[in-house]
């Protein structure tokens, strides 16, 4: 393990009192041997604070990702951040709840966060404050915020419309109106 966080051991420490507990921080590998660090920040106004601290370490946002959590005792929206640090990847997830509603935009940090935030307020209607640019990329200002959030993915509908289960219900269907 310590190939992997081999001079990069300021930054992991820099970032590590932003999360709750030990095991809200991930370090792993794939079988190329390129590194990735986990850190579940325990809310989402400490980004703010992880963003000033990666690019200070020249850090390069790769993209954000957002998708609904439903493990847990209530669903909720998580976002999970990318950045690239010399080839090392640090992901850095916030949660968004009753608790903490809001993410702050790390767009005065890393101005390509301006289009990823953007698109999180648009297609899943994710608070974004203090974003310098919230004007819509996309979708209609008449249509609702978030609502591709309720959409089937693509890839499900494609891993649906290839598997035998579904071909056996629309089959199954076919009978019973015969």
């Amino acid at each position: 393990m310590q190939e992997i966080i081999k001079g990069h051991a300021p930054l992991i420490d820099a970032l590590t009192p932003l999360c709750p507990d030990e095991q809200a921080i991930k370090h792993t590998a794939d079988l190329y041997g390129n590194g990735y660090h986990w850190f579940r920040l325990d809310n989402s106004s400490k980004i703010k604070d992880a963003a000033r601290i990666l690019k200070g370490y020249r850090a390069r946002l790769i993209m954000i990702s957002a998708y609904s959590n439903t493990d847990g005792p209530e669903e909720c929206k998580e976002l999970c951040y990318h950045f690239d640090v010399e080839g090392i990847i640090y992901n850095l997830t916030v949660t968004q709840n009753r608790e903490w509603p809001i993410v702050p935009s790390i767009t005065p940090e890393f101005a390509n966060a301006d289009w990823h935030e953007r698109e999180i307020m648009e297609l899943y209607s994710i608070k974004v404050t203090d974003h310098p640019n919230p004007k819509r990329l996309f979708l209609d200002e008449k249509l609702d915020a978030g609502l591709l959030s309720s959409a089937v993915p693509l890839s499900v509908m494609m891993n649906g419309a290839s598997s035998k289960d579904l071909w056996e219900r629309i089959l199954s269907e076919k009978e019973q109106q015969r």
